[in-house]
């Protein structure tokens, strides 16, 4: 049994590599998803059209191509909503307009600024590159085109320890300290030239860019016994993937599962895309019309939904335990970890909390419990944003991880399996 569930951890280890390595920004990170769902007999709907929805059906929608929304509708009647909700978006640099840049007539560097909060210094030495999207001229049209350049292109180096003076040198400044590195002189003009041509379109019709930097790194499971891993952007494609799997690999019965996963977390979730648009309760309504049901029928199935909000857990670090809470003290490899947070940074009430543990120990999974500590102010997530918008019950909970907002973070090698089996067996129910 044991040797069993080493594989299946490793095969989906694996798959969630691959994930990541082909989504290094939200708009492939909804491509990916995209791909999975039409695969697996799902069908898209354009929120820009009227929606003909079945019984039985399985459908999805995307705004900006960086959030999207799928569900499954019960063949019986409509009792409630169970959701699942992650982001697609993680902190990095993006670049500004005008980009690039001459320093002392031998180097070539891309204007960039950050784009959430980020551990800047683990950005340094290390292999980037870029992708994003861009709006092209087409004739009379605008047309947007997905940008991915698979090739080590830039660098930020770091300052020689021999060239600093003191703790002011240690102070990275975005604007000053964190502008990759293109090439030397030779580069000049070539970025806009290179992006037009991974493109196959012409530099003079790209009238818009929203690029981004991206760690090329890839994953790797590590450990004496191969019990952690490593990769870009965990937070927060470790719960996209888990999620995704759980749920095109469930059926529910009386109740409409949904996927959602949503751009713009990192940056406070206000935009037209994000949890705090109102692009859940949008969905949702459009569903209730289109099956030709009443305003009073949604809210009463709305009353009986609940939401799993699942975005990652800080671990108690090996070498600072004493940033964790006294008493609640996730660990990786020990399962689903859910929040918990007086003020409401996390929506994680009483009930949801028990509902949560429920649901684990049906799937067998183990869970635990995080609290920030009483004088650290800590994060906040989608969970209390999107109830703000679809009042419903819901949890928010995690995977224990280490570096959180590094380029490169760390996570048990089991848990993402965890995740899995507890988001079937919610979305079972």
């Amino acid at each position: 049994m044991l040797r069993r569930r080493q594989n299946m951890s490793d095969q989906i280890n694996r798959q969630l590599f691959q994930f990541i390595e082909k989504s290094p920004c939200s708009y492939h990170a909804v491509e990916q998803i995209k791909r999975e769902l039409t695969e697996n007999g799902f069908t898209e709907l354009r929120e820009q059209e009227a929606w003909k929805i079945e019984k039985g059906g399985k459908y999805f929608t995307s705004r900006n191509g960086s959030s999207l929304a799928a569900f499954c509708i019960p063949e019986k009647k409509l009792k409630g909503f169970h959701i699942t909700a992650s982001h697609t978006d993680s902190p990095a640099f993006k670049i500004k307009e005008n980009m690039e840049l001459q320093a002392e007539k031998h180097y070539t560097k891309l204007n960039t600024e950050k784009y959430g909060g980020m551990l800047m210094d683990s950005w340094l030495d290390r292999p980037l590159s870029v992708a994003g999207k861009i709006i092209v001229r087409d004739g009379e049209k605008l047309t947007e085109k997905l940008i991915h350049i698979e090739k080590d292109l830039l660098m930020i180096p770091r300052l020689a320890i021999h060239m600093k003076r003191g703790a002011e040198d240690d102070a990275l400044n975005p604007q000053i300290h964190m502008l990759p590195v293109l090439g030397d002189q030779t580069a000049e003009k070539t970025f806009m030239r290179t992006t037009a041509s991974e493109a196959g379109v012409n530099e003079n019709d790209i009238l818009g860019t929203d690029l981004y930097l991206y760690n090329r790194m890839p994953g790797t499971v590590w450990g004496a016994n191969g019990e952690f891993m490593s990769a870009p952007r965990l937070d927060d494609l470790q719960c996209v993937f888990a999620s995704l799997q759980a749920f095109v690999n469930s059926e529910g019965r009386e109740y409409m599962n949904v996927f959602c996963a949503f751009d713009n977390e990192e940056v406070g979730s206000g935009t037209k895309q994000g949890a705090g648009s109102t692009f859940l309760e949008d969905v949702l309504w459009r569903v209730n019309e289109a099956l030709g049901r009443t305003g009073e029928q949604y809210r009463m199935t709305v009353a009986e939904s609940f939401m799993i909000s699942a975005d990652n857990a800080h671990a108690v670090h090996p070498n600072q335990p004493g940033k964790a809470d006294l008493t609640n003290r996730p660990y990786m490899n020990e399962g689903i970890v859910i929040k918990y947070s007086a003020n409401q940074k996390y929506t994680t009430d009483a009930y949801s909390g028990a509902m949560m543990k429920h649901i684990c120990e049906k799937a067998g999974v183990p869970y635990q419990t995080f609290h920030n500590r009483s004088d650290l102010p800590g994060g906040s997530t989608l969970g209390n944003i999107l109830t703000g918008s679809v009042s419903l019950k819901a949890v928010d909970i995690g995977l224990a991880q280490l570096a959180m907002h590094s380029a490169y973070e760390t996570a048990g090698a089991r848990d993402t399996e965890y995740m899995i089996r507890a988001l079937q067996e919610f979305y079972c129910g």
